[in-house]
């Protein structure tokens, strides 16, 4: 099997939206059209530096997405990475998309020479988490929102 992971296009909407749309219902989450529509095209838009979208084919089926953003940090000079939305289809997990998502947003953060990207998950995300403790460091911050 051939993993491929590369930027959105405009033609990899229907399916960028079908693998998005599983993940808010993973996470019980909805959004309306609008943001559907405006979120896309931020990602496809070159001229937004600051947001990508990046999506895995497996021998050329979509099978996950990668969301990240740089954002400037006041405690570094350089930008940080917040990897925001990640998703790989039930079917193909345990085969290393997640994985090789991951490490594309940390090779595109490498190559924009932003050294830290960090993002965030539920604490009952066991599944998840069994990957991220081993390609990352678990920080003690928790989480507020408004």
């Amino acid at each position: 099997m051939t993993l491929t992971i590369r930027p959105l296009t405009a033609a990899d909407q229907a399916d960028w939206r079908r693998l998005w749309t599983a993940y808010l219902d993973f996470y019980e989450s909805t959004v309306p059209e609008e943001v559907y529509e405006t979120t896309f095209s931020r990602l496809i838009d070159p001229e937004r530096t600051q947001q990508h979208g990046l999506i895995a084919l497996l021998d050329g089926t979509p099978v996950g997405l990668v969301h990240y953003i740089y954002h400037a940090h006041n405690w570094q000079i350089e930008d940080s990475c917040y990897l925001q939305d990640l998703y790989a289809d039930p079917s193909v997990r345990g085969q290393g998309i997640g994985r090789a998502l991951i490490e594309a947003v940390y090779k595109a953060a490498d190559d924009n020479g932003t050294p830290k990207v960090y993002w965030m998950t539920q604490e009952f995300n066991q599944t998840a988490r069994q990957l991220y403790d081993r390609i990352a460091q678990l920080t003690p911050f928790i989480k507020y929102s408004r």
